[in-house]
């Protein structure tokens, strides 16, 4: 038997035991050591939806995971027990119309592990296919891995802003996307970087990250800051990856004209406002993001690369059977918590 955390109604977790089944063909079976909490399990445990999309439940939730294999299926190679792994948690079926062009991040029978009605990684022990797997390099740690999956998020949003050498960049949110798109945009040779956040904390950790500038969205309009220092020009690119009270106007109107905007977040509503007006105007490129395609390996290498970059994301840990204190203090931003991990020993 195994541990399983469900969400079994709203912002309720309870912990479960579940049987836990052999690995078919193809496929190999992993203990969960570490597992991320990302924002869309936030939304489902405080919202009941992702914007359109309404929890299940029960539902096992955790996208973000790495682990220990322990069994192998048949016609398995190349990997053993004791294998230390990043866990994919999207499952293509390779063969659709988008998977045939490359997109497989919208296949159309796409298993994304911790959907509605595909349990996650909230759970001791998970079974999938083996192409789900690359090996967890040395140069990091178990937890720290966890950002594998946020990061190839952020790089699939940074390929569409194509952010050149010198160029200007807001970021909204400096939540852990928020965040980990800062230091990807300093790597990438951005020039001066603002971030706007109205929690202290998480503006100090901008700082850290990279920010040239942070801005208190509470204390002073976040656009007039940015066009006042920009000489009423803009930025050349725009970050939203908060997605929440407006900001994603606001990052219409932070944009110089002909600039680009990338909406890394997920808004709440099911439909949002939107100026067409400004985008129209300004002829802007604007451009939305749905997890990750074909970013995957160039994340490892990055963080194995840059583990002191990006290690200082994952401010707290806690194990599993913590999981509604955890989601409590993310829900409240307690204890100046960035990326929070559970971890199961």
């Amino acid at each position: 038997m195994m541990k399983v955390a469900e969400l079994y109604q709203h912002r309720k977790f309870r912990m479960m035991e579940a049987p836990v089944p052999d690995p078919g063909p193809g496929e190999v079976q992993a203990r969960v050591r570490a597992v991320g909490i990302c924002g869309s399990d936030l939304h489902y445990f405080s919202e009941g939806a992702i914007g359109g999309t309404p929890a299940v439940y029960p539902s096992v939730l955790g996208h973000e995971p790495t682990g220990e294999l322990t069994k192998i299926g048949a016609g398995v190679t190349g990997w053993s027990p004791g294998d230390l792994a990043l866990l994919e948690p999207a499952i293509y079926c390779y063969h659709c119309e988008f998977c045939t062009t490359g997109h497989y991040n919208v296949c159309e029978n796409i298993e994304f592990l911790s959907s509605a009605g595909v349990p996650g990684f909230f759970r001791e022990y998970v079974n999938l296919p083996a192409k789900n797997l690359l090996p967890l390099p040395k140069s990091l740690g178990l937890r720290e891995a966890t950002l594998f999956e946020p990061l190839a998020v952020i790089l699939h949003s940074l390929s569409f802003a194509s952010v050149r050498p010198g160029e200007t960049v807001a970021v909204i949110g400096a939540g852990p996307i928020g965040l980990l798109t800062i230091a990807g945009l300093k790597l990438a040779g951005a020039g001066r970087v603002w971030c706007i956040d109205p929690i202290a904390e998480r503006r100090a950790m901008a700082k850290s990250m990279g920010a040239d500038a942070v801005i208190d969205p509470s204390a002073i309009d976040p656009v007039s800051a940015v066009l006042s220092d920009t000489a009423k020009r803009g930025v050349d690119v725009v970050f939203d990856c908060a997605s929440k009270d407006g900001t994603i106007n606001q990052s219409l109107d932070m944009a110089r004209s002909a600039g680009r905007v990338v909406i890394t977040g997920i808004p709440s509503e099911a439909e949002v406002s939107l100026n067409f007006s400004t985008i129209r105007r300004k002829e802007l490129y604007f451009y939305t993001v749905r997890r990750s395609n074909h970013t995957t390996e160039e994340a490892l290498r990055l963080l194995s690369e840059h583990p002191k970059l990006f290690a200082p994301v994952v401010t707290h840990t806690k194990p599993l059977d913590s999981i509604q204190n955890a989601f409590e203090m993310l829900e409240s931003y307690r204890d100046g918590v960035g990326k929070l991990v559970l971890v199961l020993d």
